[in-house]
């Protein structure tokens, strides 16, 4: 199979596409740069040039792949505040591609978040059979769904807000340990009793490649292994390892220790991956993100 992919120098992309070059698969990734498309030939794949704002070049590559795993985001307008046009131009992509997939059965694998369940409301224990509600991420993830209404066989991977490994290194966890380095202490809010789900990069790119195989159309998956770590004891591994106090950050004065990730820290987000688990046979087997926290990759400033 050939599979295109957006995003294909990030983060997630650096072990879905070493995943499915060593399946048997070609890949073919996104690049809008030199040095994305240095980054994705270096992993073994072929650059195909563009944007997610190069609508034509997204259908062109759609059309000439096996399927599409669709891994972009605009993440630096997101991180200026400006998330409305991140979502639009994340919707526009996800229809160019979807009119060049129309009726041939190919897969569409997008990608969405564990959050989209409790900011759309849901309390508990997150399930794949739970709807994300409404709100940005579940407009994103709803449009990936309803591909399937086209012909397309989409699914959705749900990934946690930690994404963790020595590959990460611009994910919620590099960026909580340099709020704590430059704040002078690790925080977490309240009592920070609320959980978040975790899974190790490997096993959420091996998540991938299953679902761009086996996934029915109009699956919703769960990346999950740690179905829920409270939140105070991430805190309490990142004070360790930096040698800072670890502390309770009042409701009131979140935003300004946390930053942009002030709305998503008191979150209480346990997710199971129960039925993903049994769909697609999925087993995670590396570390848990305590353990690798424990590891100390994560401390080691680059030079």
């Amino acid at each position: 199979m050939q599979v295109f992919i957006t995003g294909a120098s990030g983060h997630i992309a650096s072990a879905v596409i070493p995943e499915l070059l060593g399946a048997g698969h070609e890949v073919v990734g996104l690049a809008r740069s030199d040095a994305a498309a240095a980054a994705v030939e270096d992993l073994g794949a072929k650059v195909h040039r563009g944007s997610l704002d190069d609508l034509g070049s997204l259908q062109e590559a759609a059309a000439a792949s096996d399927g599409v795993i669709h891994l972009a985001f605009k993440h630096e307008e997101m991180h200026v505040g400006n998330l409305a046009a991140a979502i639009a131009a994340d919707l526009r992509a996800k229809e160019a591609m979807g009119e060049a997939l129309a009726g041939t059965g190919k897969p569409f694998v997008g990608v969405s978040g564990t959050l989209a369940l409790v900011l759309g409301g849901h309390q508990g224990t997150g399930t794949e059979s739970d709807a994300p509600g409404t709100g940005p991420q579940a407009d994103g993830e709803n449009a990936t769904i309803a591909l399937a209404g086209h012909g397309i066989r989409s699914s959705v991977v749900r990934l946690p807000p930690t994404v963790h490994s020595s590959l990460d290194h611009r994910g919620y966890v590099p960026a909580l340990i340099d709020i704590a380095r430059a704040q002078g202490k690790a925080g977490y809010v309240g009592d920070g009793l609320n959980r978040w789900p975790a899974v190790h990069t490997l096993d959420a790119a091996h998540l991938f490649r299953l679902a761009v195989e086996q996934a029915p159309a109009g699956s919703r998956l769960h990346a999950v292994a740690d179905e829920g770590v409270p939140f105070r004891e991430i805190a309490g591994a990142i004070g360790r390892h930096l040698g800072v106090p670890t502390v309770t950050i009042a409701p009131e004065e979140a935003e300004g220790y946390f930053g942009f990730l002030a709305m998503f820290v008191s979150l209480d987000n346990p997710a199971s991956s129960a039925l993903t688990r049994e769909l697609l046979g999925w087993q995670p087997e590396h570390s848990g993100l305590l353990e690798d926290l424990g590891e100390g990759h994560y401390f080691q400033k680059e030079s």
